[in-house]
């Protein structure tokens, strides 16, 4: 079964220096101009301009994680990267020891992490992998005005989460629900069996009292879209582990209104 052995994350790296790139440039206009949407150069000359691969190079560093030569690689992003030609999965391949199937998943906005768990779990059932990595990244320089992204703002971010058939948190399912179907029916469903053992962690999008009103609930702060909950894993796992039973991921798209759900079950 597939279980959370050791996680990292990085939170406001050290900004770069904006490069003024004029093919960059030039392809940013060229995917902006048909959706009638103007590139502002200004945007980017003021941004940290933190890239995915920055993100992954932080990463990959940590104990825990620069050391275990994955099998499998699961690239996660709501947001593109800063840089638009750069194969980041393979990258972070290259850091952990090179050999492992490296893929990423895109276009699907804050479901990318939990189809990224999904991903793993086949293939670890299927048996044709024992040790993956999921990198959840999210950079906040964008060349057109985003207002998800500007408004609220964003926070440059990423998450690691190494994840073997071995001792650990058990993934026990991840599931999504319709747009506008609030998740606190099914989180009550999920905590039923051991409420004051379970843990509901939410992210900032999900509307305040609609993720049930169990005894155990941890709301992560806004600044984030996609790596909301997972920051919050990363930094806290191994104690929640002694500390719950069970700890339910929830999250709503607000752009799609889309809610995702993943269970991580742990004896204390």
């Amino acid at each position: 079964m597939t279980a959370l052995q050791a996680a990292a994350c990085v939170v406001s790296p050290p900004p770069n220096p904006y490069s003024g790139d004029p093919f960059v440039l030039s392809f940013h206009h060229d995917l902006a101009g048909p959706f009638g949407a103007a590139v502002d150069e200004s945007l980017l000359r003021g941004g940290t301009n933190v890239s995915h691969r920055d993100l992954v190079d932080h990463l990959a560093a940590a104990d825990g994680i620069k050391d275990c030569r994955p099998d499998l690689i699961v690239l996660a992003h709501a947001l593109p990267d800063l840089h638009p030609f750069t194969a980041v999965a393979p990258h972070l391949d290259l850091l952990l020891g090179s050999g492992a199937t490296a893929v990423g998943i895109s276009q699907q906005g804050l479901a990318a992490p939990f189809t990224a768990l999904r991903v793993v779990a086949a293939y670890q059932r299927s048996g044709r992998s024992t040790r993956a990595v999921v990198a959840v990244l999210e950079q906040a320089t964008l060349p057109v005005h985003f207002a998800l992204a500007h408004d609220t703002p964003l926070t440059d971010s990423g998450v690691l989460l190494l994840l073997g058939t071995g001792d650990g948190p058990a993934l026990g399912g991840v599931e999504s629900l319709p747009p506008g179907v609030p998740p606190g029916a099914r989180v009550a469903e999920l905590t039923a069996a051991d409420p004051g053992g379970t843990l509901v962690v939410t992210g900032p999008w999900v509307p305040e009292g609609t993720a049930g009103t169990g005894p155990h609930v941890h709301r992560t702060a806004r600044g984030t879209y996609c790596t909301s909950v997972w920051l919050a894993l990363a930094r806290h796992w191994r104690a929640w582990r002694e500390e719950y039973s069970a700890v339910v991921l929830c999250d709503t798209d607000p752009l799609t209104g889309t809610s995702h759900l993943a269970v991580l079950r742990a004896g204390r």
